[in-house]
């Protein structure tokens, strides 16, 4: 009934060059990674919410806005190239089987991959917990890895035959946008709930569970996050040491 005409408006569309143009009324909040002492992300916590304004609001896509998340409208002083070049339509070519795998299958797009590191601890990685998943905890926590990559770029089924499994998000994120950090590195936003993203062209992208678009204004892959903003990040601290 009335649930599912509130949820149809839910809208991010792309501006030329411009902001994310958020439209009915899609909840904003803050998430951070909790890492472990060897600075690696072992699950996201939610901070809090940030008010917005009613109806729409723009979201910061250029990385220069003085008032973040919010765009300000310095992409129109400060020139800003928002070029989308990402595929829209979840085409399969750059989706590859991770090799091994007993009751799971797991399937990377690099496409979608924006670095966020859930993938990988500093001892093991998901590359060999696939490979040895014929143990039980191995599989347990490839299958936690892959439900908290925020980019959806992880993937996996239990058999072939079967559908791919799809995190259930907590229902207080169902449909929203998280503004991401790595401790004090500024993340993508991350929108979760096969909210409809439209390019700037008028072009729908695939609906997806989860996807985490760009917000420092420097990715490659535009407007989803490549991970540049954290390549970026660990320079910066690498020239002030």
């Amino acid at each position: 009934g009335c649930l599912m005409s509130k949820e149809l408006k839910m809208k991010i569309t792309i501006i030329n060059n411009g902001p994310y143009l958020v439209e009915g009324n899609i909840p904003l909040v803050k998430k951070t990674q909790i890492v472990s002492e060897y600075g690696e992300p072992l699950t996201w916590q939610t901070l809090d919410k940030i008010e917005t304004p009613p109806e729409s609001y723009a979201l910061c896509r250029c990385g220069n806005s003085q008032h973040k998340p919010f765009c300000d409208g310095t992409h129109q002083r400060v020139p800003f190239d928002g070029k989308e070049t990402a595929i829209t339509d979840g085409s399969e070519e750059n989706k590859r089987k991770l090799p091994g795998g007993k009751h799971l299958i797991v399937y990377v797009d690099s496409d979608l991959c924006m670095s966020s590191g859930f993938c990988n601890l500093r001892n093991i990685g998901l590359v060999n917990l696939v490979l040895d998943s014929e143990d039980t905890m191995k599989r347990s926590l490839a299958m936690a890895m892959i439900e908290r990559c925020p980019s959806g770029a992880l993937t996996y089924q239990i058999e072939p035959d079967e559908p791919e499994i799809e995190p259930d998000l907590p229902k207080e994120i169902a449909n929203s946008i998280e503004i991401t950090s790595d401790g004090p590195i500024e993340g993508p936003l991350w929108v979760t709930g096969y909210i409809p993203i439209v390019r700037s062209d008028g072009m729908p992208f695939v609906a997806r569970n989860r996807v985490t678009l760009c917000r420092c204004g420097q990715s490659r892959n535009k407007p989803l996050c490549d991970g540049t903003h954290r390549h970026n990040a660990e320079w910066e601290s690498f020239w002030k040491k």
